[in-house]
């Protein structure tokens, strides 16, 4: 486009240097600080590898929190993305009131994480609030829902798909969008009915869309702090503490950044080999 490459150069410059200042160099100081141990007295001393090899060998804590955080993603990662691609295909339709079901699934994302975690702990409280006197007017044992070791993550999941499905389907609707009505049309002159069509011609061209879906979703899914902190603080019984509430409580309720950005590294690293596997397993072969 530009037959100077300067004139590209400068035009991206920008970006560049906001990605290097608030993701790369954030990065490289909490992988630096990872081989470091704070004295009492506050002085910093290296100690190379012996903050990761606490916490492979030695923490229980950590292997705990690595336990629910796995849990939690092998359940809602593929759950959001199943459930936010069933309504794209149900709401990639020309009718008149398509437009109003669209707004109504993509109004939660629309709210601040922060406000929604708030939202359902009030609603979910065991003694007043609106689910347990729902469960009431139809006759049923109410429940202790965050209050429960059994239950609280469960509801945890429960949020996180309420909030996140109507955002993925934005993207899966474009994906949908993007495919060209000839292929349609051509598919349906040689006798082929609607699920051959879906999963033979809609899913396969939805590859990219789904490989950026996925990748994105684990990456949000690991990285989850916000609903954790304000709805269950880790409890009870640990049965919330996802890896990035543990690094938050090792560096600011334990004051121990060595142990806290050492769970950060390792947290990126799982994030990076997992989305690698991922971009592997839904790379698409084909143009069109």
């Amino acid at each position: 486009m530009f037959r100077d490459s300067r004139a590209a150069f400068w035009f991206i410059l920008p970006a560049l240097v906001f990605l290097c200042l608030f993701k790369i160099w954030p990065i490289a100081v909490s992988l630096s600080e990872s081989f470091m141990q704070t004295s009492i007295s506050g002085r910093k001393f290296f100690v190379g590898l012996e903050n990761y090899a606490y916490l492979l060998r030695d923490d229980p804590v950590f292997w705990s929190s690595v336990r629910v955080t796995l849990l939690y993603s092998l359940i809602i990662n593929p759950l959001a993305v199943a459930v936010s691609l069933g309504l794209a295909l149900m709401l990639n339709r020309r009718k008149w009131y398509v437009g109003f079901f669209r707004t109504l699934c993509f109004l939660p994302s629309a709210i601040s994480l922060s406000v929604v975690a708030v939202i359902w702990g009030v609603m979910l409280d065991p003694h007043f609030g609106l689910a347990n006197s729902v469960l009431r007017m139809l006759g049923l044992q109410p429940q202790p829902f965050l209050t429960s070791s059994g239950q609280a993550l469960w509801c945890l999941m429960a949020m996180s798909l309420w909030r996140s499905t109507g955002y993925w389907m934005m993207f899966f609707l474009a994906g949908l969008q993007g495919i060209p009505q000839e292929v349609y049309e051509a598919a349906e002159i040689d006798g082929a009915g609607g699920l051959t069509r879906t999963f033979r011609i809609t899913l396969p061209l939805l590859a990219r869309t789904m490989s950026f879906v996925l990748v994105s979703n684990t990456a949000f899914n690991f990285l989850t702090f916000a609903p954790v902190f304000i709805l269950a603080k880790g409890g009870p019984m640990r049965s919330t503490n996802m890896l990035m509430y543990e690094s938050y409580k090792s560096a600011f309720v334990n004051v121990d950044l060595g142990r806290a950005t050492a769970i950060s590294s390792l947290l990126l690293a799982v994030i990076l080999i997992i989305s690698v596997i991922e971009l592997r397993l839904t790379r698409a072969s084909f143009e069109y």
